[in-house]
């Protein structure tokens, strides 16, 4: 069931969602908050201070990440020399591209190729209502993941799409018990996995590893796991672990379908900050889900 929105929302979200159009319909152009602001109805400054608001990123950040994301992505799929990359995404030289392909991505745009690795990759922002009172902005950067053991405690699941899902009632306990056991390190970031390649049906329970990285096994009780190399959507949940998964219904049924990209089997990780309180509606962890590129994005 989708919640109305009240008249006032919906023109501010239809206004931001025209402004996100016009971004991606025209990556390849010079880009100015005026032009951007009269594709909005807003001054430049309540465009700013508005896309800032509701997205969580300025308009320029956003616009240069998607434009230089754009241009990762040819430098792995396309044979084009990178200062014809760089002209095609509105950058006027290579070094300006460059210098900004660097900021982003931490190393040059040859390095980046060479290496062959997607990481990294700023994706589209989509506009959702499902079931919340007003729309939720849904944050997917793709990332390369190297190889990590993992140990911890494991119990099996029902997940999201099985029938009867159990999966609200066993992973809690089964975080809850690790942390009685006192093999968790409070001050290190926690890890959760699942292995969703194992399962055949919906209703096969799927392992369920709650732990942290590591290479030994502090008890005979514990299990490791090394998860291979992969490359994710890596989804930001902001709010209450019990809604998360409002926030994995929202990427499948509305970020994927669109995205250019499809799930492939592997394990799924939720990244746990350390310190993190489940409960408050602050609380910020991210979902990885191994993805590949079904086609190339459009310029």
């Amino acid at each position: 069931m989708t919640t109305a929105l009240a008249p006032e929302q919906t023109a501010r979200f239809d206004r931001i969602e025209r402004v996100l159009d016009f971004i991606h319909a025209n990556l390849d152009q010079p880009l100015s908050v005026s032009e951007l602001a009269a594709h909005s109805c807003w001054s430049r400054w309540q465009l700013q201070r508005v896309f800032s608001e509701q997205t969580g990123v300025s308009v320029a950040h956003y616009v240069r990440e998607l434009r230089l994301s754009y241009a990762a992505k040819q430098l792995l799929s396309r044979p084009d020399r990178v200062i014809d990359i760089a002209l095609s995404f509105g950058f006027t030289s290579e070094a300006n591209f460059s210098r900004a392909f660097r900021q982003q991505f931490g190393v040059s745009p040859r390095t980046y190729r060479r290496r062959g690795v997607m990481d990294g990759i700023r994706t589209p922002l989509h506009v959702t209502t499902l079931a919340t009172p007003k729309p939720s902005w849904l944050s997917v950067h793709i990332q390369t993941r190297s190889s990590i053991t993992l140990v911890g405690q494991t119990s099996p699941i029902l997940g999201l799409f099985a029938p009867e899902p159990d999966f609200t009632d066993v992973v809690p306990k089964l975080w809850r018990d690790a942390y009685e056991a006192g093999f968790i390190d409070a001050s290190q970031s926690s890890i959760g996995a699942i292995d969703v390649a194992s399962a055949d049906t919906l209703q096969t329970p799927l392992p369920y590893l709650a732990g942290q990285q590591g290479d030994t096994l502090p008890a005979a009780s514990l299990t490791k796991w090394t998860v291979p190399e992969s490359t994710y959507a890596v989804i930001t949940h902001l709010g209450p672990v019990t809604e998360l998964p409002n926030t994995l219904h929202t990427f499948i049924y509305h970020w994927l379908p669109a995205s250019g990209y499809r799930c492939t089997d592997g394990v799924e990780l939720e990244v746990y900050p350390s310190g993190y309180q489940p409960q408050r509606d602050t609380a910020e962890m991210t979902y990885w889900i191994p993805l590949e590129c079904r086609h190339h994005a459009p310029k």
